[in-house]
């Protein structure tokens, strides 16, 4: 019975520890302490929400300059410092929430702007307790010892090549989402850019332009008469231009990179009929210094036309022919310049 008691006296004491502890942490232990201002941070936020217009807007301001205060009272209270600085995991903190109050965005708290800021403005609040010597009531600007200037440059000069890096990949990533083509380059020989992803063989776009392109020629050749379809490939240049046109602002209105797919045919006459080379052609930038470009080909014959489809039996056999069109499967992709037009 003597052991249950002492036991359950323990559990007591462990509970009454924890509770002393939050009390230490929630309760302030004077009105000027840094609770009083993470309490105030939650009263205005509270407040923000049940007030409109402007008020709300200053209201939320407040909450945010009393939370930013009320973190860098605590974390600098008793500072833990990143290994090798002297920064403080305090000023980390703080900094960031500088960052997102100063950058972010109301849609989305965390933007680009607010991660690569967010270490130069880590340094800068480090370096700050460096130019005020005194107490809090009795405090004065002044210069840094010479050990001290060293130590403040080379961490900010240190934190803002963090930043430049930062902005780097942000900088890298966008451009490879509105120019997905870059990825068909090889970033092996480079001593900035790691992917992660095996060069791809052929352009993504391309081959998407030349498939959309492929049914809308059919459609305007196949089965059509011969006479009509000679004509066609005579104004090939601004026809096939024309859908291109269309198969770029379809399909690649969310890249950037749609201003730099040219699309242009080539008619090569053969004994038989002719040869319609639907090319997509890449403007943009590229380790060849001649480019590349996609190639789908077709195959345009005359053949004779089905009876059902003719009315008139007075019309001469040779004028009875119509077209048909057959395309590559595949595109082609060939390095240097396009062929010159015949």
């Amino acid at each position: 019975m003597n052991l249950f008691f002492k036991d359950l006296f323990g559990i007591f004491k462990i509970f009454e520890d924890i509770y002393d502890r939050a009390r230490k942490i929630l309760i302030p232990p004077k009105a000027y302490s840094w609770q009083t201002f993470i309490y105030l941070s939650i009263f205005s936020w509270i407040m923000s929400y049940l007030a409109t217009g402007y008020i709300r807007d200053i209201i939320a301001l407040c909450g945010w300059l009393f939370l930013i205060a009320g973190t860098a009272w605590y974390t600098t209270d008793d500072p833990l410092r990143v290994p090798g600085t002297f920064m403080p995991i305090g000023a980390v903190i703080t900094g960031f929430l500088v960052s997102v109050f100063a950058f972010g965005d109301q849609k989305e708290v965390i933007t680009s702007r607010t991660i690569v800021l967010w270490p130069t403005i880590s340094a800068l609040i480090t370096a700050i307790p460096e130019f005020i010597e005194g107490t809090d009531t009795d405090s004065k600007t002044r210069i840094p010892k010479p050990d001290a200037r060293q130590k403040i440059i080379v961490l900010v000069a240190s934190c803002m090549i963090i930043s430049c890096w930062l902005q780097f990949y942000f900088v890298m990533d966008n451009w490879l989402k509105q120019y997905p083509s870059l990825l068909a380059e090889s970033f092996g020989r480079s001593s900035f850019v790691i992917t992660g992803l095996e060069p791809e063989k052929i352009p993504t776009n391309g081959v998407i332009i030349l498939d959309k392109l492929q049914p809308l020629v059919e459609e305007q050749i196949a089965e059509r008469p011969w006479s009509e379809v000679e004509r066609w490939l005579l104004e090939a240049n601004v026809k096939v231009g024309q859908l291109g046109r269309e198969v770029l602002k379809n399909n690649l209105s969310k890249y950037e990179e749609k201003e730099l797919w040219r699309v242009e045919p080539r008619v090569v006459n053969l004994n038989s009929g002719y040869r319609l080379d639907l090319l997509s052609i890449w403007t943009g930038p590229t380790a060849n210094p001649r480019g590349y470009f996609l190639r789908k080909s077709c195959q345009i014959d005359p053949v004779a036309a089905n009876p059902s489809t003719t009315t008139n039996s007075r019309i001469p056999e040779e004028k009875k022919a119509v077209a048909e069109i057959q395309c590559d499967r595949l595109s082609k992709l060939f390095s240097g310049a396009a062929p010159p037009q015949q």
